[in-house]
């Protein structure tokens, strides 16, 4: 990464049309998946090019909903490349995130992909961050703009984001097109764009599973383990019910070994998820620890200054009076001297006048 290019992050669900924006845009050759069957495992970065005498560079990222990895895998694969430029003095100029118009719905997975994202970049960078509708020729002009309308609108859409100041815009398959969507965030560009993720990772040092984004993905883990779990034990039951009215013994033992595995399964995620929030548990407990610490230090120094302070104005106060006492007994002295020498003086002249 040139810290004198625009670097633009694409981000958004597998089959969202990311790869493909970034060839038409910068007349790349990345690898396409077709359907839902991710290419993208890595982060990877075009070559430079350039948009109205700009050099642009833009990443391809990976989505969540990936079909061979984790969300937890593909967070730390995009957490690595942020972290890794970040630590160099590499920032941002943006980020694109892509939703295709075909979508008849914004399902459970491309709600949770848009969380994922939200947690990535926080919600200060929204100023500089594009939703980018794409595949608006694969479906008809009025059905795409009332879609497009619904996303803007609706609270479990878009519109939160849009109101905090992130824009909606269209790609039309053409790399004009795809650079007005550039010339936005170029043209808006206020500098640096700096994610939460690189914040707390960097900034804040702390552990992937403690940021926003990774906390979530452990979240969403846990619930789709659970729902999962339910849907196959559901499975099972039916399959035992079916079975039992055929009375074959063979496959009830059968659903019972697969029941077993199941269960052992669930009970090996619950216990992994158990032990991940007792880690972070015992974390913040020790960061929570090291800072009563640090605050208990700091009293204890107050307290030894004021004593110090203390001391030292009590022994100046003792001083001062001391001087003072020695200064009126030195007085008190001079008086009495002086008095004397003028009692002394009184009796010679006395003798004087008597011997005259």
């Amino acid at each position: 990464m040139d810290e004198s290019d625009f670097t633009i992050a694409i981000m958004g669900a597998t089959g969202s049309g990311k790869t493909s924006f970034i060839n038409t845009a910068s007349e790349s050759d990345f690898l396409v998946g077709q359907g839902l069957q991710s290419c993208t495992e890595d982060v990877k970065m075009t070559n430079t090019f350039r948009v109205d005498g700009r050099p642009v560079r833009l990443v391809d990222t990976p989505g969540f909903d990936d079909t061979t990895r984790s969300d937890f895998d593909i967070l730390k694969t995009i957490a690595d490349y942020l972290t890794s430029a970040y630590k160099e003095g590499k920032t941002l100029s943006g980020v694109i995130y892509t939703h295709r118009i075909t979508d008849t719905r914004m399902s459970g997975i491309s709600r949770k992909n848009f969380r994922m994202f939200r947690k990535v970049c926080g919600e200060s960078t929204l100023k500089n961050v594009v939703i980018m509708t794409n595949m608006w020729g694969s479906i008809e002009q009025s059905i795409a703009e009332a879609r497009e309308e619904e996303l803007a609108n609706e609270e479990l859409c878009f519109k939160p984001v849009l109101e905090a100041g992130a824009k909606m815009l269209r790609h039309a398959g053409t790399r004009e097109s795809a650079h007005d969507v550039l010339r936005h965030i170029l043209g808006s560009h206020g500098g640096p764009v700096v994610l939460d993720i690189q914040k707390e990772l960097v900034d804040e040092h702390k552990d992937l599973e403690n940021t926003a984004a990774g906390d979530a993905c452990i979240d969403e883990l846990a619930k789709e383990a659970e729902r999962r779990h339910q849907e196959g034990m559901q499975k099972i039951q039916r399959e035992m019910e079916e079975a039992l009215k055929r009375k074959e013994e063979e496959d009830r033992r059968r659903l019972e070994e697969e029941t077993r595995k199941r269960r052992e399964g669930a009970e090996r995620v619950e216990a992994e998820a158990r032990r991940i929030a007792e880690e972070i548990r015992r974390q913040r407990e020790e960061q929570e620890r090291r800072i009563r610490e640090k605050e208990e230090r700091a009293r204890e120094e107050a307290r030894r200054a004021w004593e110090e302070h203390e001391r030292r104005r009590k022994k100046l106060e003792w001083e001062v009076k001391c001087a003072a006492e020695r200064a009126e007994r030195e007085r008190q002295e001079l008086r009495r001297r002086i008095e004397q020498e003028r009692r002394r003086q009184r009796e010679r002249d006395r003798q004087i006048c008597i011997m005259q």
